[in-house]
């Protein structure tokens, strides 16, 4: 297990080295002064010199990578030209937000899913499952933002139960904040959730065919018990893997709800820097969002082993899959 553990840590660092490669490329090879994009055509040459320097713009690539790493390493983000202040404040600011949404979005995604792929797969061929299966499809085509929209119309516009826009701090009151951010989870969880149904639904469907299962059934275990407690647990391996997965696509999502709804978050900082042309910013927070997917998807090997720990043993000198 210790090996194994090393193996992914080595692979993190490694992977974490070449995405902040491959995003300091890409914004270095955009056409374009970034200087000249920030100021605009009208700034004179002192002035872009001068902002050239502040950035390190006159550095090689080289050095302006390793300075740009290192500051990353020390939690030196660099300043941000449109608001004049450290990016890391403004990000663990905006985190604040983030988080608990992406948090409350993943919880509501497994809450609905699980229950629903499980109750699909002991249903499996009839009209409950039919019914089930079909509102995860329909879930699938739904857009979240679309979803978000008609979320804001119903709840806000019409009942007045929930607020339109907007996020009140949690200064505010942990209630206030977590209705501010119930509707913007729910729009991120439901297409999530569908898909999660599905392969839920799915494996559920294999590990119940398997030997264990009948031989439990065989012994006088009740059918729920048996899903529930073995053929599940057993079905969790590609339930995790979609998982780690569907966070790529919530950060992604995360940026068009908090600009749907208003909320000063991550994907409304980058929405904003992007838009301002901060370009220091926006490399910030994509070398970060990038980074978030690779650390989750290491997580997902490890959680892999705690599920089966022959997960662990896979490829090791003198080690197979029986052992």
């Amino acid at each position: 297990m210790t090996g194994f553990l090393l193996r992914r840590l080595l692979g993190l660092a490694l992977m974490l080295v070449a995405a902040s490669l491959v995003v300091f490329a890409v914004m270095n090879v955009l056409p374009g002064d970034p200087a000249l994009l920030m100021l605009g055509t009208g700034a004179s040459r002192a002035t872009l010199a001068a902002l050239r320097h502040q950035m390190g713009l006159d550095l090689p690539l080289w050095q302006q990578y390793l300075r740009w790493a290192g500051g990353l390493l020390r939690g030196d983000f660099g300043i941000s030209y449109t608001y004049q202040t450290p990016v890391a404040g403004l990000i663990l600011a905006r985190l604040g937000v983030t988080l608990p949404l992406a948090a409350m979005s993943i919880g509501l995604a497994v809450a609905i899913a699980i229950p629903v792929g499980v109750v699909a797969a002991t249903h499996q061929g009839k009209a409950a499952d039919a019914a089930l299966m079909g509102a995860a499809q329909l879930g699938v085509a739904v857009p979240n933002f679309w979803l978000g929209l008609l979320l804001i119309l119903l709840f806000a516009v019409r009942l007045g139960w929930l607020p339109a826009s907007g996020f009140p701090g949690w200064s505010g009151g942990l209630g206030a904040g977590l209705a501010a951010l119930l509707m913007p989870a729910v729009a991120l969880a439901l297409p999530q959730a569908a898909i999660l149904a599905r392969v839920t639904r799915s494996a559920v469907i294999e590990a119940a065919g398997e030997d264990y299962v009948r031989t439990a059934r065989a012994k006088g275990l009740a059918a729920r018990a048996a899903i529930w407690g073995h053929a599940l647990p057993n079905a969790l391996i590609p339930v995790v893997t979609i998982l780690g997965f569907q966070f790529s696509y919530l950060l992604a999502g995360t940026v068009v709800i908090e600009n749907v709804f208003t909320l000063p978050g991550m994907g409304r900082l980058l929405f904003q820097a992007i838009a301002g042309r901060d370009l220091i910013t926006v490399q910030d927070i994509v070398v970060l969002l990038t980074g978030s997917v690779i650390v989750v998807n290491t997580l997902v090997d490890l959680a892999y082993a705690a599920i089966d720990p022959r997960v662990s043993l896979a490829g090791m000198p003198g080690r197979d899959d029986e052992g």
